[in-house]
């Protein structure tokens, strides 16, 4: 979307995924049954039982997303149900009465009978409503938004930042409290949107809040589709979905634990088959019941642009990555192993340098900022490598996190600053803490040596931290692991490993600013929110301070 590079590689071409409707035409073509007849229409749980999404919004459009129930035993996964005509519509006011837009398409059994729609013909910078309809059925509305032109001055900027949303281990109430707001132009998911474990596996049988759809892990493509739609089940969701255009790029969860281009932590070819095959099963459900757009090529880096203030930068850090290096290895520096892929390393570093906007936003799954430990207790040792993707023996660096592919971290980075690029804030997840720090240009001459970005990681919306893993009250071992790290990394500001929530980053051309919200209780439906506390970076500067209160 800049003018002045692709949004995805050249040699890649966006494809309009799941029977996409082609260009806008001129002339609206006629409403559905459902809306014609002049009645009010009312939705229908029963046919779109899944909810609404939008995603990936443009200046000039926005990919539109639902799931259609024909028949009682289309269930998702089942390749049952007949093809059903969907219309779709945007338009300028909830009540649909100044329609702009208006398509059809088809839903069936080989896309599970979700349905995509590539909009475009919109106008930038706008919010709109968008409705589908099925026969006499009416979806319910969803609210989204284009992005502002691509050489627009734009004076803010505000995304939600979520991650890590594991259904077994407690309610979505990160999700109610941001599709309650309406300052949002966006929500980035950074994630783990789902995991594919067997239920009881993690978290432990004693502490699963609600149970797993299927129940074992899951492998197959329709192991894959029924787990998605299990999760868009929940009411929080589909709120955040329908308020709120959403941008998400996957982690490992969403094919299986620490997936790399080859494989997975438990992947057992033996009983579990092919993983390239079982890789390939999870990516079609992805996109298919994700409201993402998908490269010819099935993944999901990408670039979005939101007028001269922020290119965000969207990474896959599981597609083409060599395998996690093993304890005492020695594999960590090892210039032919690989986090990125080449071609994405350089479409990344082209898309840097060429951009003229104020702001470098990465979306990157895991973290980037160099961890080491000082002395930590034996007791604490094990949890915090777990949640950070250690080995259990206690290497020192997380070998699924850039650390364990350094020689990619330092090409990127001496890029950042050979080309005198400032500016560049990493947005992650992944961990399950949050996380505020300069990103070094070496780390073991930190300060001296400087940083040559900063990056915000969010916590978990669900998915267990410390305390969970140790079932200890808040502020008890979290202390003493977080004053080691800090201790041990200078360029660490803040780390809490204690909450579940999710950030509020605000950007404008001075500064960007990330506010952390926590929530009262995962296991609590109604869970309260609170904010806990906000870092910025001004611009210029590659450094996070602390500043007393969110943005309002």
């Amino acid at each position: 979307m800049t003018s002045r590079l692709p949004s995805t590689p050249s040699r890649r071409t966006v494809v309009k995924a799941a029977a996409a409707t082609a260009a806008v035409p001129a002339v609206l073509p006629a409403a559905s049954p459902a809306l014609a007849a002049g009645a009010p229409p009312r939705s229908s749980p029963t046919v779109f039982r899944h909810g609404v999404a939008s995603g990936d919004p443009l200046p000039d459009g926005v990919l539109l997303w639902t799931r259609v129930t024909p028949t009682d035993d289309a269930l998702p996964g089942s390749g049952l149900g007949p093809d059903t005509p969907v219309v779709w519509e945007v338009a300028e006011d909830r009540e649909f009465t100044r329609i702009v837009s208006r398509g059809a398409t088809t839903a069936g059994a080989a896309t599970d009978h979700t349905v995509k729609a590539d909009v475009r013909g919109l106008r930038p910078g706008t919010a709109y409503w968008f409705r589908f309809t099925a026969g006499d059925a009416v979806s319910p509305a969803g609210r989204t938004r284009t992005a502002p032109a691509a050489d627009a001055a734009v004076d803010r900027l505000r995304l939600g930042v979520v991650s890590c949303a594991n259904w077994e281990a407690g309610w979505f109430s990160a999700y109610r409290h941001l599709a309650a707001r309406t300052d949002l132009d966006a929500v980035l998911h950074l994630g783990d949107y789902l995991y594919e474990y067997g239920t009881g596996t993690y978290p432990k049988p004693a502490e699963v809040v609600r149970r797993h759809v299927p129940e074992h892990e899951i492998v197959a493509l329709a192991d894959y589709r029924l787990r998605h739609a299990t999760y868009k089940t929940d009411p929080d969701l589909q709120a955040l979905h329908a308020a709120h255009p959403v941008i998400a790029i996957w982690d490992d969860h969403e094919i299986a634990n620490d997936a790399w281009s080859g494989g997975a932590e438990n992947h057992t070819p033996g009983t579990e088959g092919d993983f390239a095959v079982r890789a390939a099963a999870a990516r079609q459900a992805y996109f298919e019941w994700m409201p993402v757009r998908a490269s010819t090529e099935g993944t999901v880096y990408r670039r979005l642009r939101f007028g001269r203030l922020a290119d965000l930068h969207l990474l896959d850090l599981r597609s083409f990555r060599s395998r996690q290096s093993g304890f005492g290895s020695g594999a960590a520096d090892d210039p032919e192993r690989t986090i990125t892929g080449r071609a994405q390393l350089d479409w990344l570093k082209a898309g840097l340098a060429g951009s003229d906007a104020d702001w470098q936003l990465v979306g990157t799954s895991v973290m980037i900022s160099p961890v080491a430990f000082g002395a930590l207790p034996a007791y604490l040792l094990a949890p915090v490598a777990e949640l950070l993707g250690l080995p259990k023996e206690g290497l020192t660096i997380s070998t699924d996190q850039w650390d364990g592919y350094t020689d990619d971290r330092r090409e990127l980075l001496g890029h950042l600053s050979g080309q005198g690029i400032g500016n560049t804030v990493f947005l992650t997840g992944d961990i399950h803490m949050a996380w505020a720090t300069d990103v070094p240009a070496k780390a073991a001459t930190y300060p001296a040596s400087g940083s040559v970005a900063t990056e915000f990681v969010v916590t978990s919306v669900s998915s267990d931290n410390l305390d969970d893993l140790l079932n200890v009250p808040p502020r008890t071992a979290s202390v003493i692991a977080a004053t080691a790290i800090r201790a041990a990394n200078r360029h660490v500001k803040w780390v809490d490993m204690d909450g579940h929530g999710y950030g509020v980053l605000d950007v404008t051309a001075e500064r960007s600013q990330m506010d952390y919200y926590v929530l009262s209780d995962r296991t609590d439906r109604n869970a309260t929110a609170a904010w806990a506390r906000s870092y910025r970076t001004r611009s210029g500067t590659q450094k996070v301070e602390r500043v007393d209160a969110p943005v309002r």
